[in-house]
């Protein structure tokens, strides 16, 4: 199997090492904050699950866009990338808009994520607009 578009393989990489630090991120500091304030079972376990489908989102995209790594027919996985990159889009919109709605001071908090997010969707769009070699193979330039 050959890798027809490395945009798309360092796309699926990050996306998996985002879920992996998103999941490792949450247990070691974000959850266990959650039970030492006195925040009621219902309440935690609505974070608790909303957290983890942001984990499981990601590990979903990362393995979709490994795969899609290796897809010869761009026509079937552009659209797929589209989508992702709309999705990541609109997580960056909430992320900023809810930050900015009740704390406009903490919005540098979320430059880490905000960079994330854009340099992850550059990526994407690199690989949607990849040219294919003659060869059929495509590279990273």
């Amino acid at each position: 199997m050959k890798v027809r578009n490395g945009y798309y393989l360092l796309a699926g990489v990050l996306a998996v090492l985002f879920a992996v630090t998103h999941a490792w991120n949450g247990h070691s500091a974000v959850l266990p904050a959650l039970d030492s304030r006195g925040i009621s079972l219902e309440t935690r376990t609505v974070f608790t699950y909303v957290w983890h489908i942001v984990t499981a989102e990601n590990l979903v995209f990362g393995i979709a866009f490994l795969l899609l790594s290796f897809q010869q027919d761009r026509t079937k996985s552009r659209y797929a990338a589209w989508t992702i990159a709309a999705l990541l889009l609109v997580r960056l919109a909430v992320i900023v808009g809810v930050t900015a709605w009740f704390d406009r001071s903490a919005l540098t908090d979320t430059m880490v994520d905000s960079l994330a997010i854009v340099l992850y969707v550059v990526l994407i769009l690199l690989g949607t607009g990849q040219r294919r070699k003659r060869s059929g193979v495509q590279t990273l330039p």
